[in-house]
């Protein structure tokens, strides 16, 4: 029998879920509503709660809009859909599949969110010049995100907790699992096609006349403000440049200045909150205005979320359910199957990071059991793998997509949570199946 307060966090849960999915109440409001209950009962203690909320994530999310706000006032984002749009040559489908590989790419060496953050204002712009349904971008753009951030280290952050915490190498990360994300990649173009076909078809007249207004844009007339434009470029610049050298960034310091401690990191969120300050400053904007336009809902829902998944870690929930899926396995190819589908479903309900979090210590406990012949170095990919790919399965599953479905809210384009779940599971499972296949053919 389970103690009282794991069935009261299981039901708090599952009611919070319930809301957000029924959509009457505002997801943001469900979850506040939900993690509050969990502190009040003391579930989730406060300094818990504390312990369970990822600032890193929040600051990390609230820096790149500061970055990208500021950087929206110059017309930056208008000018780089143009350009893009322009060499589609007029067919929508050509700018779903660019904006689709430019997102994946770029996931793959910034965090997904940052990607999603700067790439949505360009795709609604190019969606309402073209006058086309933006939706199939936006779901695109998520999904393609997902798909690409699972390829590196630095992708996502359950690759960073992973490679962290089994010792594994940028080189061994982009070896395995890029070649996996760039099949599916290739393959959730494929799903793109054959889904939106027909949303997105357009005859010869419409298609010319789509090219005809695309070329009549002039990318430098979208340019409202030119040293603002410059300087977002600079500081754009810097902070990729931060991302990429943020776990080395003591070393190259101490080449310059001798007492800087050469082991010193930056946490993805210091270098946002770094290129958010330099922006304001050098920009000498509102910060007024530019808070106002900052994705309130979206940061707080994401507390609420960690407090509620919180709960279940506190009363051993996902430690108890992940442990008895792993003692039922004999052989490393079936634990594979295990964490990856485990980790696939898992992570389209609860958010990925505190779920990778308690996989990690039972993948190293299935190590140190001298009874278990199951080699882990595999299974580390493959909770690579479902963790990052289980972002796709729903609209709360990952930060890339609450934010773009965020953003397209404040434009008036709703996404419902069942809409995306009949795209979001069907790419979960082809995906994963593709990927877990793989593995087995490496390992």
């Amino acid at each position: 029998m389970f103690p009282i307060e794991t069935l009261v966090a299981i039901a708090i849960f599952l009611i919070t879920y319930a809301l957000i999915i029924d959509e009457r109440i505002h997801r943001t409001v469900a979850a506040m509503a939900g993690a509050a209950i969990l502190v009040i009962l003391g579930i989730v203690p406060w300094d818990a709660m504390l312990e369970h909320i990822d600032f890193g994530t929040i600051f990390l999310l609230m820096g790149m809009m500061i970055i990208v706000n500021v950087a929206s006032n110059s017309g930056l984002f208008e000018y780089l859909a143009i350009i893009t749009a322009k060499s589609a040559k007029g067919s929508p489908m050509k700018v779903l599949f660019l904006f689709s590989i430019v997102t994946a790419v770029t996931s793959a060496f910034l965090d997904n969110v940052t990607t999603v953050l700067l790439l949505t204002p360009m795709l609604l712009y190019i969606a309402k010049v073209m006058d086309l349904n933006p939706i199939p971008f936006l779901m695109a753009e998520i999904i393609a995100s997902n798909v690409g951030g699972m390829g590196t280290l630095i992708g996502d952050p359950p690759n960073i907790m992973i490679a962290s915490s089994a010792g594994l190498s940028f080189n061994e990360f982009l070896m395995i699992m890029g070649p996996i994300a760039l099949v599916d990649l290739l393959i959730i173009l494929v799903i793109f096609f054959l889904m939106y076909r027909k949303n997105l078809k357009v005859d010869e007249t419409e298609r010319k006349a789509i090219k005809n207004t695309l070329d009549s844009l002039d990318e430098k007339a979208a340019i409202q403000d030119i040293e603002l434009f410059k300087k977002s470029i600079i500081t754009l610049a810097f902070v990729i440049a931060l991302f990429f050298m943020h776990s080395s960034i003591g070393e190259i310091l101490h080449l310059v200045i001798p007492f800087v401690d050469p082991s010193m990191t930056l946490e993805p969120a210091e270098v946002a909150l770094i290129g958010a300050a330099l922006i304001l400053i050098w920009s000498r904007q509102s910060p007024e205005m530019v808070f106002e336009k900052i994705e309130w809902p979206a940061l707080f829902f994401f507390g609420g979320l960690f407090v509620l998944v919180g709960g279940l870690v506190e009363t051993g929930v996902i430690a108890d359910i992940a442990q008895f899926m792993i003692d039922n396995v004999k052989t490393t190819g079936e634990a594979m199957f295990v964490i990856a589908w485990f980790a696939g479903i898992a992570s389209a309900i609860v958010d990925n990071i505190p779920l990778t979090a308690a996989l990690i210590p039972l993948i190293h406990d299935i190590g140190a059991n001298p009874a278990t012949a199951i080699d882990t170095y595999p299974l580390w990919w493959a909770l690579s793998l479902g963790a990052c790919l289980g972002g796709n399965g729903t609209a709360i599953a990952a930060s890339a997509n609450v934010v773009v479905i965020g953003i397209g809210e404040r434009e008036g384009i709703h996404i419902s949570f069942m809409d995306f779940l009949k795209i979001g599971m069907l790419v979960l499972f082809i995906t994963i199946s593709v990927g877990l296949l793989m593995l087995y053919m490496m390992f």
